[in-house]
């Protein structure tokens, strides 16, 4: 009881002493999340009793963590991103009114000022790939089309890297790229057939993932962020539903409203229209935004 009064760490009250040391903290959200984060830590300490060789383990997990981390590569978002929390935090910050389209993790490849294209643009510079064309509309939640938004798109290409990634290989801006919809609401670009790919797994997250049996993929996609004025701005994938890995997305992305169709099309005529080749893959997909909230 001595100790509890006066304030001596124990065992048994570790949590209340300190926690008790934040009474003085000069924001009351620091002092809460500090509260919480210290109990919840405890609590697993307590419960799982590491040895000190263990702890220490963890520690140096954490410190090459941040050690991998530099201006492209950021591998505590990565580590987020596996456990699950980085979608967590999207969802609890992105509910949804009934109808809109959902969101999902922007991920750690998004480029700032990519180019604004003419509506219809090739955003593949190197010819590399299998060609493909996304099209759809922007809509309200009552169905009606929203003019004036703009639709930020990247993807991976068809070896599965971002251009950031392969710098010198693949031309600055490849398979990037913004448009403007029209009074119609209407967008469509052409774009390759994204393929699966490998989140970074050669620093300590990988290693995690190894050794908790799990592989480091993730299904093909596309990015967007959508944004009109008066309304909620949109961060989504939309995902190919017969990827190999489209149930086991390494950072739990997936969302079955995202999923879209891939259809392959052999029509020489329209592959004209497109300057493609020979055949090419379509994709349709309409995305709904959630008018901002009153403040």
């Amino acid at each position: 009881m001595e100790a509890y009064e006066k304030g001596y760490f124990t065992e048994e009250n570790s949590v209340e002493v300190v926690t008790g040391r934040n009474a003085g903290a000069k924001s009351e959200r620091l002092k809460q999340v500090m509260e919480v984060i210290t109990r919840k830590l405890h609590e697993a300490v307590k419960e799982l009793e590491p040895t000190q060789d263990e702890w220490f383990e963890a520690i140096m997990f954490l410190t090459r963590t941040g050690q991998m981390c530099n201006e492209w590569r950021q591998e505590f978002i990565l580590l987020s991103d596996v456990l699950g929390v980085s979608m967590l935090v999207d969802a609890i910050n992105n509910r949804k009114p009934s109808g809109a389209s959902e969101s999902t993790v922007l991920g750690p490849f998004h480029v700032a000022n990519a180019p604004e294209l003419p509506m219809g643009s090739n955003i593949c510079l190197d010819s590399k790939g299998e060609d493909m064309v996304i099209e759809g509309r922007i809509l309200d939640t009552e169905g009606k089309p929203i003019a004036n938004a703009v639709i930020d798109v990247w993807q991976a290409n068809d070896e599965g890297f971002y251009d950031v990634q392969q710098k010198g290989i693949q031309p600055d801006f490849n398979l990037r790229g913004v448009f403007r919809t029209g009074v119609d609401g209407r967008y469509w670009f052409r774009a390759v057939k994204p393929k699966f790919y490998p989140i970074p797994d050669d620093g300590p997250v990988g290693q995690l993932l190894g050794h908790l049996g799990r592989h480091p993929y993730r299904p093909a996609h596309l990015h967007y962020i959508i944004s009109a004025d008066g309304f909620e701005t949109l961060t989504t994938h939309i995902f190919d539903p017969d990827d190999p890995y489209i149930n086991s997305d390494a950072v739990f992305g997936v969302k079955e409203s995202l999923l879209a169709k891939f259809n392959k099309v052999h029509d020489p005529e329209r592959a004209r229209t497109y300057e493609f080749a020979g055949e090419f893959w379509d994709v349709t997909h309409d995305f709904v935004l959630a008018r901002q909230k009153a403040s």
